[in-house]
């Protein structure tokens, strides 16, 4: 169902030169002036209050004065893959001269700081462990660090558990009483402002290294930002579009630039979506079916020659990806359509198969939430034939995944060995025997605390656009008036047209030929070949530049025709 914004009055206000279209989308998402609508880095919240930041600014000064080995600790997702770049090349940048980093490998290690990993790292000796987009949760891989005299220092996002883990130091803005404005930082952004207050720290104490330029991690920072889908609060969307400004301008890193190019984009009109559908799947797809430590040299790569080297291996590692996700969502489909013509289709579904990927499973509960409209689970063997499963849930707007997953670990102690995560997405891993009994769990803790009116399907339109914005002026106006994302959404719009002709194209999607003001308008539906559309149709729709006919050419990209379901790129 098709259901438009309420419109916002944007008269008031200081908008200055930014066009009536834009004005309206941007007052409708919250934005009363042009500083709302296009934050810059001068309006980034301070570090200062963020809990936690003195003693981590401390001891980092202090490893680096004493020539200690720092040794960051990454993440094996795309946004724990740009943080320890980020803490990487700032920290070097900062002066310190002894900085390694490492990564846990999701077959070997499994998540995180573990005690695992820890015995593996013992042989770096370092000195102070930095971990980046993890460690919140990582109480006995912290303590098995610690046990062997390092420092530990974390940098995370995720939301605490009841306890806290035994490290010198934590820096996290959804600490309880944590007074840091935006909750909303990637762990990219964590790292990165942290670097900012070591900078501070420097200054305030006259040292040369205090004129480190950081702008230059910016562009890393957006990608991050955006691949790990935290709401595009105005802190966020100020750090994300300074690292756009880098990316068009081609002052991106080398590894960057070198998967901008093999994605087959155009770095000069690059987007957050083309980082969302097109970077970030390419960074994590080494996380997901073999060893971010590829991904995170490729972003730490300054040899353009090597970075494309290392960004074409990404690009092939995310096509078997792509293959391997499609097999996995076909039979999930399959099992969900069962559940269906049974009637026994559960508020939140949780799916199984021994013989899926752990690496793919969230990509897997994505589709099957746009598929349902509700929160999904997607399980596998956390390596073949495994007694434990690695999860992973993907929510929709309204429920809160990680407090759900609380809420059955509260009520059933042990039977979640491990979970985290936020609002709209989680992981846990449990024994494959409990699978049964966490399924029977979860629907008891759905029905309590979730409404079924959340489930839905709604797309939310910011209603129609007038005859004379349907021209590449405006596409390119969409486009470059971001950046648009979560929390901040892209904009879509609808209308009625009438269909004049339809052709399949690829073997999976719609070109239409569609007709509206006594004109004729080229649209696409991707996935929408098993969908005919005739007569006179009501189509959910964005306006874009059409980088294939390039010139003046546009299209509008269908997102929903009335009686259709809905649908995302491939």
């Amino acid at each position: 169902m098709i259901r438009r914004r309420e419109a916002v009055a944007c008269d008031g206000g200081d908008w200055g030169d930014l066009p009536p279209l834009l004005r309206r989308l941007h007052a409708a998402r919250g934005a009363t002036c042009l500083a709302d609508a296009h934050p810059r880095l001068a309006q980034l919240h301070a570090p200062d209050a963020l809990s936690g930041l003195a003693d981590a600014v401390a001891l980092l000064a202090s490893a680096m004065e004493q020539g200690r080995r720092i040794l960051v600790v990454g993440d094996f997702d795309c946004d724990g893959a740009t943080a320890c770049a980020v803490a990487v090349r700032g920290l070097r940048l900062l002066g310190a001269g002894n900085v390694l980093h490492a990564v846990p490998n999701r077959a070997v290690h499994g998540y995180g700081l573990s005690p695992a990993l820890v015995d593996e790292l013992a042989s770096l000796q370092p000195s102070l462990l930095l971990t980046v987009d993890h460690g919140i949760a990582c109480h006995a891989g912290i303590a098995a660090a610690r046990a062997r005299g390092w420092q530990v220092l974390v940098t995370d996002h995720h939301l605490p558990g009841a306890t806290l883990p035994p490290a010198d130091a934590i820096v996290n803005p959804n600490l309880p009483g944590d007074g840091f404005p935006s909750k909303a930082l990637a762990g990219v952004g964590v790292v990165f402002y942290l670097l900012l207050a070591l900078r501070a720290w420097f200054r305030r104490a006259g040292d040369p290294r205090g004129a480190a330029d950081l702008s230059s991690l910016l562009d890393l920072v957006a990608v991050g930002t955006v691949a790990d889908l935290v709401p595009l609060d105005a802190n966020n969307r100020a750090l994300v579009a300074a690292g756009l400004r880098r990316l068009r301008a081609g002052q991106a890193c080398a590894g960057l630039r070198a998967l901008v190019e093999v994605a087959g984009r155009d770095e000069r009109t690059l987007t957050a979506s083309d980082i969302g559908f097109a970077i970030a799947p390419r960074i994590n797809a080494a996380g997901r079916l073999e060893d971010m430590a590829v991904g995170i040299e490729c972003l730490l790569s300054d040899d353009p020659r090597h970075a494309r080297t290392l960004a074409s291996a990404l690009h092939a590692i995310n096509v078997e990806r792509r293959g391997l996700q499609q097999q996995m969502v076909d039979q999930a489909e399959r099992a969900l359509a069962r559940l269906d013509l049974a009637g026994e289709l559960p508020m939140v579904p949780c799916l199984f198969d021994d013989d899926w990927h752990p690496g793919v499973v969230g990509l897997v509960a994505s589709r099957i939430k746009e598929r349902v409209h509700r929160p999904a689970l997607a399980f596998a063997p956390a390596e073949p034939g495994a007694a434990m499963l690695r999860g992973s849930a993907r929510s929709v707007a309204g429920v809160h995944v990680r407090d759900l997953l609380a809420a059955v670990d509260a009520a059933n102690p042990g039977l979640v060995a491990r979970f985290g995560g936020h609002a709209m997405a989680a992981g846990l891993t449990l024994a494959r025997e409990d699978l049964p009994a966490f399924r029977e769990a979860l629907a008891r803790e759905a029905a309590r605390l979730v409404d079924p009116a959340l489930f839905a399907p709604e797309i939310l339109s910011d209603g129609e656009l007038q005859p004379h914005e349907f021209d590449a002026h405006h596409a390119c106006l969409l486009r470059d008036g971001g950046p648009w994302g979560q929390g901040y959404p892209e904009p879509l719009f609808d209308g009625e047209f009438e269909v004049v002709r339809t052709r399949v194209v690829g073997e999976r999607h719609l070109k239409l030929e569609l007709s509206a003001h006594g004109r004729r308008l080229d649209a696409i539906h991707f996935g929408g070949a098993g969908e005919p559309a005739q007569g006179r149709v009501r189509i959910a729709f964005r306006l874009e530049p059409d980088g294939y006919r390039g010139g003046d050419a546009f299209q509008l990209v269908v997102v929903h025709r009335e009686g259709a379901p809905a649908t995302t790129p491939a």
